[in-house]
């Protein structure tokens, strides 16, 4: 069955950009494609350096990509009849992705986030026609995932008609990603090192599975939040969004990772303004904690070790968080460089991290579905 994306009507000739190189007729054209920065010095040293692949040049970022596919998947199982409600759990950024392929295919969106959500991206969403649903107060034992969680559950059976992506645990989510694992390998060719951001564990499986299909000898390191228990940690309070959680995903590949690393918010803070500064590609909690793990790894691997970092998206929703310096003192995090390298832990139960700190011993910390094995799953 297909599902066309919904088009505008035709563009007469007379406005039609005949020189044009690529001219789109629906906005989800605007999707992928995006581009590689070299991140040298001064924020690596001299001689040193990464690639960065720029998701936020993407309109909303990187999980526009994982929205558009999973609409489009469950649209030709007829998992979501047309025009029906999407309903879904987001901290933000997978919202933006909604509301456009909402667009796109003509679904109306309903996101459920918790009070954490910036305005900023509040109201981008609003623009969009997407329904913000706020949960009021953390879940006792999952914190404020399992509460939008549970809010989306009570959503659904309050419209049966409506459709949840269920992006921490859809397959779905993952194979959106080989798209852009194949851009990775047409602009730079050999990958050795790819270090990436874990929330869902959606484009850490997509991208680095379909990569170790090209190079088998790929180093993937994964980049997680201080507070998260994605890699066996206890759960905290956390500040950081986008990445993290209070959850065990099923679709992070734990298999995939040769090491992990935490990073605290002041040291994401900290990686993000340096690169605003330095090389005018930025992102937030995300984007600075990969950055300041790829540019260790820079400065430890051998020079001819080709690293590649996956910035998720851009600076533009944390105006008034990362680079906000009332919000950044109120939540003291400013004034606290990082360290020049992370900590060492053997095992990750080995006793609970609150700065930068590395693991080379990565396992999940429940025990998998049966055959529920996602590497390789977004070849």
């Amino acid at each position: 069955m297909n599902h066309p994306l919904r088009t505008t009507s035709p563009v007469p000739p007379a406005q039609s950009p005949a020189e044009a190189r690529h001219p789109l007729h629906t906005p989800a054209g605007l999707v992928g494609d995006t581009p590689v920065l070299w991140i040298g010095e001064p924020f690596t040293a001299a001689g040193r350096g990464f690639w960065a692949k720029l998701e936020g040049h993407n309109p909303g970022g990187i999980k526009d990509r994982t929205a558009l596919h999973m609409v489009r998947a469950a649209l030709e199982r007829a998992q979501l009849r047309p025009g029906a409600r999407i309903i879904e759990s987001t901290s933000g950024t997978l919202g933006l992705g909604l509301a456009l392929a909402g667009a796109a295919y003509g679904h109306p969106v309903t996101v459920v986030t918790d009070p954490g959500m910036e305005p900023l991206m509040t109201g981008l969403l609003a623009a969009h026609g997407t329904e913000v649903d706020v949960v009021a107060a953390p879940h006792r034992d999952g914190g404020w995932q399992a509460a939008r969680r549970q809010r989306v559950e009570e959503l659904l059976a309050a419209h049966p008609d409506a459709w949840s992506p269920d992006q921490y645990n859809n397959p779905d989510n993952v194979a959106a990603y080989a798209p852009l694992a194949h851009e990775l390998v047409a602009q730079l060719g050999r990958i050795d090192t790819l270090v990436v951001s874990v929330g869902t564990g959606g484009h850490s499986a997509g991208i680095g599975s379909v990569l170790r299909g090209h190079s088998p000898h790929l180093r993937v390191v994964g980049v997680d939040t201080t507070g998260s228990t994605i890699f066996g940690q206890p759960a905290a309070p956390r500040l950081m969004r986008g990445l993290g959680s209070s959850i065990h995903p099923r679709n992070v590949a734990y298999g995939l990772f040769d090491e992990v690393h935490w990073v605290a918010a002041p040291e994401a803070v900290w990686a993000a303004r340096r690169l605003a500064r330095e090389h005018y590609a930025t992102g937030g909690w995300s984007v600075g904690a990969v950055a300041l793990v790829a540019r260790w790894l820079a400065s430890t691997l051998p020079p001819e070790n080709r690293i590649v970092a996956v910035f998720p998206d851009g600076p533009q929703r944390y105006v008034g968080t990362v680079f906000d310096n009332a919000y950044c003192r109120s939540n003291n995090l400013l004034g606290r460089p990082p360290a020049d390298a992370p900590d060492e832990i053997d095992d990750p139960r080995e006793r609970t991290v609150t700065r930068w700190t590395r693991c080379t011993r990565v396992t999940a910390p429940l025990a998998r579905p049966e055959g529920h094995d996602l590497v390789g799953a977004a070849r």
